[in-house]
């Protein structure tokens, strides 16, 4: 029985609506993650520089097995991305620390 379930659901469309804010996009160059036990929070922001600061441009709460998925996702992609375009060398991170420090 749980075959047939699956099979439907393969097959079902899901149709996804999109605000216009969300469908401008936000910049960010920067990612923060924190999570307890139920959860992981991305917050990703926009720093101008270390002495102007910056701003968390959009936040995501999401659970931690649906971020496994879009870790997988995100993996698969950018493989992807690579075997079309080219090896994509990871940059050096700022020297500066941003935000609270221990």
């Amino acid at each position: 029985m749980e075959v047939g379930l699956n099979k439907i659901m393969e097959q079902k469309q899901v149709q996804i609506k999109i605000g216009d804010n969300e469908l401008k996009g936000v910049y960010a160059n920067l990612m923060r993650v924190t999570h307890t036990k139920e959860e992981f929070v991305l917050d990703f922001a926009n720093i101008i520089s270390p002495e102007e600061g910056g701003i968390v441009t959009a936040r995501v709460i999401t659970s931690p097995s649906h971020l496994k998925r879009i870790i997988k996702t995100l993996t698969e992609n950018m493989k992807r991305y690579e075997e079309k375009f080219g090896k994509v060398e990871e940059t050096k991170g700022p020297e500066t620390k941003i935000g609270f420090q221990p």
